[in-house]
C-alpha cells in the first residue's frame, strides 16, 4: 500500500469516515430543510445571439440606414468635387449632407424604438423635404423648394420625438 492509499483510505474510505460524512451531510440536510432556507437556484446563462442575427430581425431599418448613408456617401463625394459658383450654395450642401448623415446613421438604432415605423416615416420625410430641397438649392441655386425645408426640419425634430413614446 503506497502512502497516496493510505492517507486516501485514513481520510475518505475507512468506515468511520465516510459514516462521519453521511451523518454530517444528513444534519446539514434536515438543518436547512428545518429552517425554511433553501439553496441558492441556478441560472443557466443563455448565449446572446449573434449581432447579424438581431440585425435581421429588426425588420427593414438596417437596410434603409445601409441605402439612406450610402446616397449620402454618393452625394457628399459629387458636392465635394463640384465646383460650386458662390460659397452660400457649398455652405448650404455641406449643411444638407451632415443632416443627411446624422439621420443615417440614427437609423441604426431604430429598431431599439417602441415604434419604429413613425420615426422612420418622419426622419425619411425629413430627408427628403430637408436634405433634399437643400440638395437641390445647392446644385441649381433655383430657390423654388426653398419653401419646404422647413417642414422637413420639423420632420426630423418629430422624428426624435418620437423615440421618446
Amino acid at each position: 500500500m503506497s502512502l497516496y492509499d493510505a492517507i486516501n483510505y485514513v481520510v475518505f474510505t475507512n468506515p468511520l469516515s465516510t459514516t462521519a460524512g453521511q451523518l454530517a451531510k444528513s444534519t446539514a440536510h434536515a438543518i436547512v430543510s428545518y429552517s425554511g432556507l433553501t439553496p441558492k437556484v441556478e441560472y443557466k446563462m443563455i448565449p446572446p445571439e449573434p449581432l447579424w442575427k438581431l440585425a435581421a430581425s429588426s425588420g427593414p431599418f438596417i437596410r434603409l440606414a445601409g441605402i439612406n448613408g450610402a446616397a449620402a456617401v454618393i452625394l457628399g463625394a459629387y458636392g465635394a468635387h463640384r465646383k460650386f459658383p458662390d460659397d452660400n450654395l457649398k455652405q448650404v450642401f455641406e449643411t444638407a449632407n451632415r443632416y443627411h448623415f446624422y439621420h443615417a446613421l440614427a437609423m441604426l438604432g431604430l429598431s431599439l424604438c417602441r415604434a419604429p415605423m413613425i420615426t422612420a416615416a418622419f426622419w425619411l420625410s425629413g430627408t427628403m423635404m430637408f436634405s433634399g430641397s437643400c440638395y437641390y438649392y445647392a446644385f441649381t441655386g433655383d430657390k423654388r423648394l426653398s419653401k419646404i425645408t422647413p417642414f422637413g426640419g420639423t420632420c426630423f425634430i418629430l422624428g426624435w420625438l418620437t423615440m421618446c413614446i
